[in-house]
């Protein structure tokens, strides 16, 4: 076990239980020598985690203390490390600026070993960066949420423009484009909409509140039967 996960391991440790935790206990959870967790306390404490108590009595958290929300493991920070990356390459500009900034936070919160991990830049994502989609992702993201209706004009594979009136469920992001998956009020049924065709998107003001988790189970549900005739 990396060092990085070995001190997240420990401070979980230490968290959960209810009485002082002695060293050799924790050595055998980590399956690790008792020497390499008493210097895993002292670094610990040298990062300023409250940790108390001694060789032979055990160890706890000093009460109050609770775990910051950007503690991870090493295999855990580097999940997020390619995550942000991949998240780079997609067109969607609001979330490539909030990617930005989650690198920055999680920098400047987590450990120094943690740190490191994202500093090493041994971790990319390859191939092409998706353009920037005429539609505004962000308030397609929105409307998901508010559960609010949109007015677009759609140019299909042909050039033929169409307006149509959608109630938006979700947004399927691939390496070129996005595509928003919404139930058609003209078609009245599930169609997917390429971002790189809607020509204007506007919010109606007019909402579907409650409706979005049946709609999507319609949709999933539609997966399911096309895999299964696929499969049959």
């Amino acid at each position: 076990m990396r060092k990085a996960s070995r001190l997240f391991e420990i401070i979980q440790i230490l968290r959960l239980a209810k009485r002082p935790v002695t060293a050799a206990i924790i050595a055998e959870q980590l399956e690790v020598t008792v020497r390499s967790v008493y210097r895993d306390i002292v670094a610990l404490q040298a990062m300023r985690v409250p940790i108390e108590g001694g060789r032979g009595i055990g160890y706890i958290l000093r009460p109050g203390f609770d775990l910051p929300p950007l503690m991870f493991s090493i295999e855990e920070m580097e999940a997020i490390v390619l995550s942000l990356a991949l998240l780079e390459r997609t067109g969607d500009g609001e979330l490539k600026q909030a990617a930005a900034r989650i690198g920055q936070k999680i920098a400047g919160a987590v450990p120094p070993p943690l740190r490191q991990a994202m500093d090493a830049k041994a971790l990319y994502a390859w191939g092409s960066i998706a353009p920037s989609p005429t539609a505004d992702l962000a308030s397609v993201r929105r409307a998901i949420r508010d559960e609010q209706k949109l007015d677009i004009a759609y140019r299909d594979e042909l050039g033929r423009e169409t307006q149509r009136v959608i109630r938006p469920i979700a947004l399927i992001y691939y390496s070129q484009t996005a595509n928003v998956v919404a139930w058609c009020e003209l078609r009245e049924a599930i169609r997917n909409f390429r971002s790189d065709r809607i020509e204007v998107c506007e919010a109606t003001g007019q909402f579907f509140k409650g409706d979005g988790e049946r709609l999507r189970a319609l949709w999933v549900s539609g997966w399911e039967i096309n895999a299964g005739r696929q499969a049959g």
